[in-house]
């Protein structure tokens, strides 16, 4: 008797599994949990990262994009997003792929009308790594507008995670990248390795998104989160966030300070008894 193998979805509602993003991840190179957070929350969270925005100056080169606006150093700037970073689905998620694990970039991101696209690039590039390699890297892009294809959805080439060269140019040429919609409070995961790159803006409205990416925590984030993010902050912070945000240890001494885990010394003053 034949069996048949169904095909993976690349597309989950708001009750999906660690292991239908897992899957989807490794077949396709992303996956899309539509609506996972509630519509109330979109709304606050969109609200307080329009106060920041305001402050917020256009990008500086075409990379940033020159009409668009990032909140870098994101933690120190809000609270909107501590409730996501610790989401159940999100942490089962990065659990499995990475381990231990930490804030490499997480950045607000807000493509503005008349914003190009994106070249097409992979986020782990900045890490000297043999190809093919291990997953070090899962990002993941929450919407806090519906993303569209006019209004400059994430695009993706499937299965460029699996690509047999680390050259991208080949299978750029080769795999036309697809638009990622979907309605905002959704959430696209992909790996470092996969290609991809922000569209195009053609309406007159801009579209807000939030990078929370993660590298493995034997990794140098590329955000310097213990200097950006202040000590009288982060002491008010959840501790699993604080670890996050690079007060942890990698098993087992990475990131020990004296012999001690990095927490012990939030509520400590200097050896010279002045205030960090």
């Amino acid at each position: 008797m034949s069996t048949t193998t169904l095909p993976v979805s690349d597309r989950f509602g708001p009750d999906a599994s660690v292991d239908d993003v897992v899957r989807a991840m490794d077949e396709h190179g992303y996956a899309v949990v539509e609506r996972l957070l509630p519509a109330e929350q979109v709304v606050a969270v969109r609200a307080d990262l329009s106060r920041v925005l305001e402050e917020i100056p256009y990008g500086r080169n075409d990379f940033e994009g020159h009409h668009t606006k990032r909140i870098y150093n994101l933690f120190a700037k809000t609270r909107a997003m501590d409730e996501i970073a610790l989401h159940p689905l999100l942490l089962g998620v990065l659990d499995r792929v990475l381990g231990h694990y930490q804030f490499s970039a997480p950045v607000g991101i807000e493509i503005g009308p008349g914003e190009v696209a994106q070249v097409i690039h992979q986020d782990d590039i900045v890490y000297p790594l043999p190809w093919p390699h291990q997953t070090v890297l899962v990002n993941t892009m929450w919407a806090f507008d519906d993303f569209t294809e006019a209004n400059g959805a994430t695009r993706v080439l499937p299965g460029s995670h699996r690509r047999d060269a680390f050259d991208p140019v080949p299978v750029i040429e080769a795999t036309p990248p697809i638009s990622v919609e979907m309605p905002a409070g959704s959430v696209i995961f992909y790996p470092g390795t996969v290609l991809h790159g922000g569209g195009a803006n053609g309406t007159n409205r801009p579209r807000l998104g939030v990078i929370l990416e993660f590298i493995a925590a034997w990794l140098r984030p590329q955000e310097n989160h213990l200097i950006g993010v202040p000590r009288s902050i982060v002491r008010e912070l959840p501790p699993r966030l604080q670890e996050l945000l690079g007060w942890n240890v990698y098993p087992a001494f990475l990131g020990n300070v004296d012999g001690r885990h990095p927490r012990k010394y939030l509520d400590e003053t200097r050896p010279d008894g002045l205030p960090w």
